[in-house]
């Protein structure tokens, strides 16, 4: 999944706060900005697949695990990539963050400022970066 070079495409939780001011911040970045709610219009397995390539990220990461369903249904349970893939795809509320993509890049919006680094690439986010220690 890619995004044209000059629009935004978010994906969020529109009931949680950092999913309102991602969304209200990407509003304020360009007029070019597509807004998805997880659960309305999640992408495909294959779509979630190069989201997840994009974001570099395992998606065991992307999940919020104080949630209730992750404690009860999740926790302690190993699961194969297309295990994670299909947790994702079915439940898409347990993602912790908004996914923000632009062109070919993607970025975990652990705050509304770290979609700057779509939309200049130099910038960085002091909660961004990884330690792959």
């Amino acid at each position: 999944m890619k995004s044209h070079s000059r629009e935004i495409i978010l994906y969020y939780n529109p009931q949680s706060s950092a999913g309102k001011m991602t969304a209200a911040y990407a509003k304020s970045l360009s007029n070019n900005v597509i807004i998805y709610s997880f659960e309305d219009a999640p992408p495909t397995e294959t779509g979630w697949r190069n989201i997840i390539d994009m974001l570099d990220m395992h998606p065991k990461e992307m999940l919020d695990k104080s949630q209730e369903y992750y404690q009860n249904e999740i926790r302690g349970k190993d699961f194969d990539d297309e295990g994670w893939l299909h947790i994702i795809k079915r439940n898409p509320q347990l993602i912790k963050y908004p996914i923000a993509i632009r062109g070919r890049s993607a970025v975990f919006c652990h705050t509304p400022t770290a979609i700057l680094k779509l939309v200049n690439p130099s910038h960085t986010d002091k909660y961004h970066k990884r330690d792959d220690s």
